[in-house]
């Protein structure tokens, strides 16, 4: 296991304060803010902390309220809403400085069988036949913008999650108006086999690249200094087990945006090519300067 998945498992480890109260910390990478997966994860496993081991989260909802403190412990506050004979709901809120930044509500179901399908896994270049981080920068280099180029030491040594981009050209400027893009995802290192883990960090990644995907269309990047850009909610469902240290791909569209705001979506498959979890997300999008 690398030394960031470790640094990654310990984070997503929660201090228990008391039944329904847990404590929480960001890693200390320099960043201004906390990350958004992070608090999505460690929400998660607030809540799931709380609910009978035979009840697995299908769903959950949150908004980003407020930017988190990076320096600063989160408290995670869990109310116990319903506790049915399949279903079980929890609410979580995140809380900084006295004030909520983040809002979850996830509900939890017993195992059942039913009716079964699922959209196929598109036909993508394989992870094997990609750049990693090193090959992508050195392939690329001074074509990136400058704030993605700034981060790759932290993609390339600390960051946990290992990330392969299938067509990166919104990346050196060229629009695609389908507005699509294909992402492989996967943890750095073998992951402990309590599947708790591995959902709680697929929940983390989810929120790494999704956003992006709303500048596909114009030939843009989040890294772009005259775009401001902020997570504004997040929805993922859970649909089969599968394994966060394993390749995924992160299938991920953008069906509208305007008004400063952007959708995105993303189906996530296993490499088999199974289902295992769909996302939505909106976030501010929002243009600087004078033709803001």
């Amino acid at each position: 296991m690398s030394s960031a998945v470790a640094k990654l498992i310990e984070t997503l480890d929660l201090e228990r304060i008391e039944d329904n109260i847990f404590r929480g910390h960001s890693p200390q990478a320099g960043w201004q803010r906390v990350f958004g997966g992070l608090v999505i994860a460690q929400s998660l496993v607030a809540a799931e902390r709380t609910v009978p081991a035979d009840r697995l989260p299908h769903s959950l909802h949150a908004y980003f309220l407020l930017p988190g403190d990076p320096r600063a412990p989160i408290v995670y506050e869990v109310d116990r809403i319903r506790d049915g004979k399949s279903f079980a709901t929890r609410r979580c809120n995140a809380v900084q400085h006295g004030r909520p930044i983040f809002s979850l509500s996830a509900s939890f179901h017993v195992s059942e069988s039913g009716f079964s399908h699922a959209f196929p896994l598109p036909d993508v270049i394989p992870p094997e036949n990609l750049p990693d981080e090193a090959a992508f920068f050195a392939r690329f280099g001074e074509k990136l913008p400058p704030g993605l180029q700034a981060m790759r030491g932290w993609l390339e040594d600390e960051g946990a999650i290992e990330l392969r981009l299938v067509d990166p050209s919104h990346y050196l400027g060229h629009k695609r108006p389908e507005a699509t893009q294909y992402v492989w995802v996967r943890a750095k290192g073998r992951l402990p086999d309590d599947p708790a883990v591995h959902r709680a960090v697929l929940a983390y990644l989810s929120d790494m690249t999704l956003l992006d995907v709303a500048m596909v269309a114009h030939g843009r990047t989040l890294f772009d200094p005259d775009i401001q850009i902020a997570s504004l909610d997040h929805a993922l469902w859970f649909h089969r087990p599968f394994r966060a240290d394993d390749w995924l791909l992160y299938a991920q569209d953008s069906p509208n945006s305007g008004g400063a705001r952007g959708l995105t979506r993303g189906l996530i498959y296993s490499r088999a090519g199974e289902l295992v979890a769909s996302v939505a997300q909106e976030g501010l999008l929002r243009l600087l300067g004078p033709s803001a």
